[in-house]
């Protein structure tokens, strides 16, 4: 890892934990938090919520897509969509089952959603949510909510979601990324 590069490793988990590492102090698209943070607010939020073991490491791993690209941190502002929760829906996919990924994957179709079915979830977006939700598509159509529905794990998506929104909150005490090192890798699929 000279080039600071993250590279496939034997074990998984530590090659998951050295993303945090290297990337995870960056800027969370104009939040207050920073990566890192706010992947551990969402998972510690899953945890208050009593989620099952494969959503809490879904908030976890939710916006691991965003450690994985070299845009600058202000490329939201520049009308720019990274498409993190498919980046990171592939990059975890090879590691952990469908429960774990694809919350990750629907995430953002989570948001669209949420603000086309109650006009007060929109109230609760922070200004940065707000510009990322344009130009990830908007608030859904009637069709697009339907086509959502259908995917047998949209009610974990919409969960983590509401887990994403509230974890953005500066200062917050969580778990260390590494505290969470068990539990993903008993989650790791097994060949």
């Amino acid at each position: 890892m000279a080039d600071g590069k993250t590279t496939a490793a034997a074990d998984p988990v530590e090659t998951i934990l050295q993303l945090f590492r290297d990337r995870g102090t960056s800027e969370y698209g104009g939040e207050s938090v920073t990566q890192e943070e706010h992947a551990l607010q969402a998972a510690a939020c899953a945890m208050a919520d009593g989620a099952h073991e494969a959503l809490v490491a879904a908030a976890l791993l939710h916006d691991i897509g965003h450690l994985l690209h070299d845009l600058p941190e202000d490329a939201p502002d520049e009308g720019i969509d990274d498409h993190h929760e498919n980046s990171g829906a592939r990059f975890i996919e090879s590691i952990f089952g469908p429960e774990v990924c694809e919350p990750v994957r629907l995430h953002v179709a989570a948001k669209r959603y949420l603000t086309a079915v109650e006009p007060e979830y929109r109230a609760k977006l922070s200004e940065p949510s707000i510009t990322s939700l344009m130009l990830q598509g908007g608030p859904m159509s009637a069709e697009e909510q339907e086509a959502f529905r259908s995917n047998p794990h949209w009610e974990a998506a919409v969960r983590l979601r509401r887990y994403d929104e509230e974890a953005k909150v500066p200062g917050a005490r969580t778990p260390t990324v590494e505290e969470f090192s068990e539990l993903l890798g008993q989650l790791v699929k097994r060949a």
